[in-house]
């Protein structure tokens, strides 16, 4: 049984969850969630597909008033209603030396019989000499493919649990990891994404989509 057999959404509806998604900028400032219920959520994030299992992404949640105002360093102003409205703003950082715990994720993998030493000396033999060996350029790109799939799964965990989201880019991508405290030369900004519960009457703008035709082809 895994870790996550009993969870309980207050959603569960997926055509709801999917389609009923609305970027929300102004919430209500009273709603405080547990930062158990944070970490719950991420916790479940984190079983979203990431390149080769790397998992290369590290999380910075921000849910105090002190936190807010460290953000508004390298926040954008148009995204101040976001970010002094919401529960919590959650930074998602792709984390380049990430390869480095790869052995020991792997092997402790292999040591709870989840895996065959076939497999393991697979992996040691392909992936972990790939990465080993892998420009700045190509652990950037993983990085950030890893952070967009871990964070798009916690938007829609957000809806499940009750709660709504807003990603951001909107900030100084240059500053964002060393004020966070961060290593800049390890750790890179790939997005923020703000969560609470909607402000009471606040009318967010609907978004169109293009025609699927214009941005697909078969072949």
């Amino acid at each position: 049984m895994s870790n996550f057999d009993n969870v309980k959404f207050s959603n569960n509806d997926f055509k709801s969850l999917i389609f009923g998604r609305h970027s929300i900028r102004h919430y209500d400032p009273s709603v405080k969630i547990p930062r158990s219920e944070l970490k719950e959520m991420l916790a479940e994030a984190t079983t979203a597909p990431s390149s080769c299992n790397l998992q290369s992404w590290h999380f910075i949640v921000v849910d105090t008033d002190e936190g807010k105002e460290k953000l508004k360093k390298f926040f954008m102003k148009f995204n101040y209603p976001q970010l002094e409205s919401c529960s919590a703003m959650v930074l998602f950082f792709g984390y380049t030396d990430a390869f480095k715990k790869y052995r020991d994720l792997w092997q402790g993998m292999y040591d709870r019989k989840e895996i065959t030493h076939e497999m393991l000396e697979k992996i040691f033999a392909t992936f972990l000499p790939l990465y080993e060996h892998a420009s700045q350029d190509v652990l950037i790109s993983d990085g950030t493919r890893d952070c967009g799939l871990v964070a798009m799964q916690f938007m829609l965990l957000a809806r499940a649990y009750g709660y709504e989201t807003n990603p951001i880019g909107g900030y100084d991508w240059t500053k964002a990891a060393a004020v966070m405290g961060l290593d800049p030369q390890k750790y890179f900004p790939v997005m923020a994404v703000s969560i609470g519960k909607p402000e009471k009457g606040a009318q967010e703008v609907e978004t169109n989509r293009y025609p699927i035709d214009e941005v697909m082809q078969f072949m």
